[in-house]
């Protein structure tokens, strides 16, 4: 079987009213709910994950256990980084980073050993790139501008983090998500206005984006097979 994960609760509802489906004819399980249909000749099953990286985490790992998924597939939104891009762009990343485990003020911010690759290089008809995860989502300028400068493509709080336990598990992988929104610079008015601004923007982009997915390229994510690049670690010093 294959799994779609979803993780906040407005993409999870759009997800429910695309397929016509009721909250309360889903199945839960401790992180949320879940319903299995089929699509495209294979079995699948939507669930919503949870925010962050440890609802994502273990409710990736619950799953993979639980109903032995072969396939998980990452749909949902993010924050635009690279302004080559726009919002409503869709992404198939090919580099999946979390780039808060690390001691940024001593060490790199991406390490080696918290990055997982996707082979994409089959499939030129997407936009690829780097998808860098983390607990806090990017609204700050400051912020923004870091993972600009660490050549950050789009970034969210859980895909690296998912994509991390699948490859543990070796189950496969592949992440679609689409541009909802971009960070805007706080000091042109305030923090909180800034913030607002960016979340409404958000918000009016998060069906949209959904219908985007599901309607041109859940197909292809389901039918095509994504394996795992092969990625050499590398030592990581501390600045001094």
């Amino acid at each position: 079987m294959i799994g779609i994960s979803v993780a906040a609760k407005k993409e999870w509802e759009a997800v429910l009213d695309k397929f016509n489906i009721n909250i309360e004819s889903c199945e839960t399980f401790p992180f949320g709910e879940y319903f299995k249909i089929n699509l495209y000749g294979e079995d699948v099953m939507f669930y919503r994950c949870g925010v962050r990286k440890m609802n994502c985490s273990a409710s990736t790992q619950y799953m993979i256990d639980h109903f032995n998924l072969s396939k998980i597939i990452v749909v949902g939104t993010c924050a635009g980084i690279d302004d080559k891009y726009k919002n409503l762009d869709i992404f198939f990343p090919n580099k999946l980073v979390q780039y808060d485990c690390t001691v940024k003020e001593t060490e790199p911010l991406i390490k080696d050993s918290f990055t997982i690759t996707i082979d994409m290089s089959n499939y030129s008809n997407v936009n690829t790139g780097t998808l860098g995860t983390a607990d806090k989502p990017v609204v700050m300028w400051k912020d923004y501008l870091e993972l600009k400068e660490n050549n950050i493509t789009i970034a969210d709080t859980e895909s690296s983090a998912i994509a991390y336990v699948c490859k543990a598990n070796n189950v496969e992988c592949v992440v679609i998500k689409g541009i909802s929104d971009f960070p805007t610079n706080e000091n042109e008015s305030t923090k909180e206005y800034s913030h607002e601004e960016q979340l409404n923007v958000f918000l009016t982009n998060i069906p949209i984006i959904m219908n985007i997915i599901i309607d041109n390229y859940l197909e292809f994510a389901i039918k095509n097979h994504f394996n795992y690049s092969e990625y050499k670690l590398e030592e990581v010093s501390i600045n001094r």
